[in-house]
C-alpha cells in the first residue's frame, strides 16, 4: 500500500472522486435538456452547438496539461484547482445574459472539467492495489452511465420548477463539498518540481487539438465548409510535427515521447480510442432507434442503455480478477469479443426488434466496455514510471475524449447522408418529417401511410451507423494483435 493510501481516508476520498466525476458527467446531458429554454431566453439558436463544442474543446486541451502538472506539482492541488475553475465557470455560465457570454464561460468550465477524470483515476491508482483498483475505476466510470439516465429527469425538473440558470448553479455546493473532502481526507507527499512547464510543447499540442477538433465539428455541420476544414487539417499536421520535435528536445516534456516506444502503451490507447468511438455512437443512436422506429417515450429510450452502465461495473470487476492472472492482450481480446457480439447483433437485427432485446445487447456491450476501459487505464498506468502515472492516465483520457468527439462527427455524416438519400428516393417524404419521426411527441402528427416508409429510412440510416461502429471494433481487434509479443505478460 502506498504512503498516500496509508495516510488518506480512502473511503471518503473515493466518495469525493465519484461525486466529482458524476458532477462533470451530468453537465453535458443536463445542458442538452435545458438548451431549448436557454435558446429561447438568450436568443442565439445559430450559436447553440458551440455551447457544447467549446466545452469539449477546452476539456480535451486541458486534460494532458493537468496530467503533467499532477505528476510534477501533485494530484491534490491540481484536482482542487480544476474543481475550483469548473465551479467558477459554472456560476458564471448561470449568470450569462447572452449566448456569446455563455459560450465563453462554458470554455472556462471545460478547462476545469479537464482535471476531473484523469486526476480522479490517477488518485485511485495511488490509493488502491491492483485488483481493488479495477473495481473502483469501474464504479467511478459508471457515473457517466448513471448521469445519462438521471440528467434528463433532473434537468427537466430544474427548468420546470426553478430556471435554466440553476443547472449551472447546482455545481457550486457540490463542488465546494468535493474540494473540502479532498482537502481534508486526501494526504500525499509533497511534490518538488525544479523544472519549468513545457510551454512550447503545450502550445503546439493546443494548436493540434484545437485544429483537429474544430475540423471535425465543421465536418458534422451542413453545409460543410471544406476550405476551412482543409486549413484545419493542414494546421493539425504542422502542429503535430512541431509538437513531436519539441517534445524530443524538451528537458521535461509535456508528453514524453519514449512512452510511444512501449507497444502495450500505444496499443491500449488506440484500442480505447476506437472503443470510445463505438461507445458514443451506441449511446447516441440507440435511443433514436427505440424512439423513432419503436415509438417509445424518451424515458424508455434512456433505459435502453442503462444495463450497459450496470454491467460496466461487472466488467471492471472481472478486469481486476483477470489482470492478476493473464495479460492485457488476452483480456482485450475477451472484452472486444463482447463488444463485437453486440455490434454484430446491432447490424443484423430487423427494424422492429422488441425493446427487451436492446436490454440484452446493452448488457453484453456494457460488460465489454467495462473490461476494455478498465484494462486500458490500468495497463498504461503499469507501463510507465510512478512519476509518469498522471501523464499516462491523462493521455488515456484524452484518447477516449478524442475517440468520442471525432467519431460522433463521422457517425453524423453517415446518418445524415443516408437519410438524405432515402428521402430523395422516397416520394412524399422530407427531412422535416424525419425530425418529427425521431421525436415521439411529434411522430403522431405524421400520416399512418407515410410512417412505415420514414421508419425504413431511419432504420437504414441507423444500420449504416452501426456498420461503421462494427468496423471500429474489427480495427481494434487487429490493433490488439500487434501487442501479441506481450500476450503472456501479466501486470504485477
Amino acid at each position: 500500500m502506498t504512503k498516500t493510501a496509508t495516510k488518506s481516508n480512502v473511503t471518503l476520498v473515493t466518495i469525493a472522486l465519484f461525486v466529482a466525476t458524476f458532477m462533470a458527467a451530468i453537465e453535458g446531458t443536463i445542458v442538452s435538456t435545458a438548451m431549448p429554454t436557454i435558446v429561447g431566453d438568450l436568443r442565439g439558436v445559430s450559436l447553440m452547438n458551440w455551447v457544447f463544442s467549446i466545452f469539449l474543446l477546452t476539456n480535451a486541451i486541458a486534460t494532458p496539461i493537468y496530467g503533467k502538472l499532477a505528476d510534477s506539482i501533485g494530484r491534490k492541488p491540481m484536482f482542487i484547482g480544476g474543481i475550483l475553475i469548473f465551479v467558477f465557470g459554472s456560476v458564471m455560465s448561470g449568470l450569462s445574459h447572452s449566448m456569446v457570454v455563455l459560450i465563453f464561460w462554458r470554455a472556462v468550465q471545460g478547462v476545469g472539467a479537464g482535471s476531473i477524470m484523469p486526476i480522479s483515476n490517477t488518485i485511485i491508482a495511488d490509493i488502491y492495489p491492483l485488483e481493488k483498483r479495477a473495481q473502483v475505476l469501474g464504479l467511478n466510470s459508471s457515473a457517466w452511465g448513471i448521469a445519462s439516465v438521471i440528467a434528463p429527469l433532473l434537468g427537466g425538473f430544474i427548468v420546470d420548477h426553478l430556471s435554466w440558470h440553476w443547472i449551472f448553479f447546482i455545481n457550486l455546493p457540490i463542488g465546494l463539498i468535493v474540494m473540502v473532502m479532498v482537502q481534508i481526507f486526501l494526504h500525499e507527499d509533497k511534490h518538488h518540481s525544479t523544472t519549468k512547464m513545457d510551454i512550447a510543447g503545450t502550445t503546439w499540442l493546443t494548436m493540434m487539438l484545437l485544429a483537429v477538433m474544430y475540423a471535425f465539428q465543421l465536418v458534422g455541420q451542413d453545409p460543410i465548409n471544406w476550405q476551412i476544414v482543409a486549413v484545419c487539417f493542414l494546421v493539425t499536421v504542422i502542429a503535430t510535427v512541431m509538437f513531436i520535435r519539441t517534445e524530443r528536445l524538451a528537458a521535461d516534456p509535456l508528453i514524453p515521447m519514449e512512452l510511444f516506444d512501449n507497444r502495450t502503451f500505444v496499443v491500449q490507447n488506440i484500442v480505447v480510442f476506437l472503443v470510445s468511438g463505438f461507445l458514443i455512437g451506441y449511446e447516441v443512436y440507440l435511443p433514436d432507434w427505440t424512439q423513432g422506429i419503436l415509438g417509445l417515450r424518451a424515458s424508455m429510450a434512456g433505459f435502453a442503455v442503462t444495463p450497459s452502465s450496470l454491467m460496466w461495473i461487472v466488467g471492471s470487476f472481472l478486469a481486476g480478477k483477470l489482470l492478476a492472472r493473464t495479460s492485457p492482450y488476452r483480456i482485450i481480446n475477451l472484452s472486444l469479443f463482447f463488444i463485437l457480439v453486440g455490434a454484430i447483433i446491432m447490424v443484423l437485427i430487423p427494424a422492429y426488434t422488441p425493446f427487451v432485446a436492446f436490454l440484452g445487447i446493452s448488457m453484453i456491450c456494457g460488460t465489454g466496455f467495462g473490461l476494455t476501459v478498465t484494462t486500458s487505464i490500468i495497463s498504461v498506468q503499469n507501463e510507465v514510471k510512478p512519476t509518469q502515472i498522471g501523464v499516462a492516465t491523462s493521455f488515456n483520457t484524452l484518447c477516449r475524449t478524442l475517440g468520442q468527439t471525432l467519431m460522433i462527427s463521422i457517425f453524423g455524416i453517415v446518418m445524415n447522408t443516408t437519410m438524405l438519400r432515402g428521402v430523395r428516393q422516397t416520394e412524399h417524404t422530407s427531412l422535416k418529417m424525419m425530425d418529427k419521426l425521431i421525436n415521439p411527441l411529434t411522430a403522431n402528427q405524421l400520416s399512418d401511410k407515410i410512417l412505415p416508409q420514414l421508419r425504413n429510412i431511419l432504420y437504414n440510416s441507423l444500420h449504416n451507423v452501426f456498420v461503421v461502429g462494427l468496423i471500429l471494433i474489427i480495427i481494434a481487434y487487429i490493433c490488439n494483435l500487434f501487442d501479441r509479443k506481450n500476450k503472456k505478460q501479466r501486470i504485477n
